[in-house]
């Protein structure tokens, strides 16, 4: 079973995607700030990252910066799940490493899941 780190601090937005991880058949971890995200990473490397860019403790793109630097971590597939949908900042996310970024207004839960089950299968 694949797993994923969620890291969102929306409680709301952590139970529709926890759920519908989990219905999809993935094992699902949360972290709900950046400093325990990077934490849960480095103890049991997921196998996916489904990453949030505005977090307490610092941020999503700190997060990536410290993946990128992180020979031990630099494989891990991040997929950027974020309110920022302005040009720069999905190009940012991609040049930091993103395997993808979406914009939460633009897809739904269901449509977040099949886009992480295309980036695992590619595994």
């Amino acid at each position: 079973m694949k797993t994923i780190l969620l890291v969102e601090d929306d409680p709301f937005l952590v139970d529709i995607y926890s759920t519908k991880l989990k219905e999809a058949g993935f094992s699902v971890q949360v972290a709900t700030d950046g400093k325990e995200a990077l934490k849960k990473i480095k103890e049991d490397l997921p196998d996916l990252l489904l990453l949030d860019i505005v977090l307490p403790n610092f941020n999503g793109w700190e997060i990536l910066r410290r993946i990128e630097r992180d020979d031990k971590l630099k494989a891990l597939k991040v997929v950027v799940l974020s309110n920022l949908g302005e040009k720069e900042e999905i190009e940012k996310g991609l040049k930091l490493g993103a395997a993808k970024y979406l914009v939460k207004a633009h897809y739904t839960p269901s449509e977040v899941i099949e886009e992480v089950k295309k980036i695992l299968n590619k595994l």
